[in-house]
């Protein structure tokens, strides 16, 4: 069968960039790796088909630089984009930037994203969907005074 997209960037590194490539490669999918610059020789740059580099040493300067991840989407013509687990995995912002790219996000949509992100407004949602939750304050507190209160109330 036809691979659904023919290209996958992943967006991490290690062991699950490895894995993530290892199961497109059976879907038959290019796969593209990004390193930041000490990492040229990591498996899983090796893996991959394609490899770019991100940026510098430090996560800030690479898996985490946004502006640096999109770049190397771009030059590199990915059609989709796997994020793996930590890093932009759970960054909204992100996710947006690359659905706006015209390029499909392998994860939830950024409005989910960004909903479950919200640990307030994802309980709401479960509670809104019929899940059963562990009874107790909803909502913000405002102050040391609202907290008090319903740490009273609470018990």
């Amino acid at each position: 069968p036809e691979p659904p997209l023919e290209s996958v960037l992943i967006a991490n590194r290690g062991e699950i960039a490895c894995r993530v490539i290892t199961t497109a490669r059976k879907m038959g999918m290019r796969t593209i790796a990004v390193y930041s610059q000490p990492e040229a020789l990591a498996r899983h740059v090796q893996l991959a088909d394609e490899a770019i580099c991100v940026g510098g040493p430090n996560s800030s300067e690479s898996y985490l630089d946004m502006d640096n991840v999109c770049a190397a989407i771009e030059a590199t013509g990915a059609k989709s984009v796997h994020p793996g687990y930590g890093f932009l995995s759970e960054n909204s912002v992100f996710a947006e930037r690359v659905e706006a790219m015209g390029v499909a996000f392998v994860g939830p949509p950024s409005g989910a994203i960004d909903s479950m992100g919200d640990k307030i407004k994802s309980k709401q949602i479960a509670i809104d969907a019929g899940v059963n939750c562990i009874p107790g304050f909803q909502g913000v507190i405002q102050d040391e005074d609202d907290a008090c209160k319903v740490a009273r109330e609470g018990g």
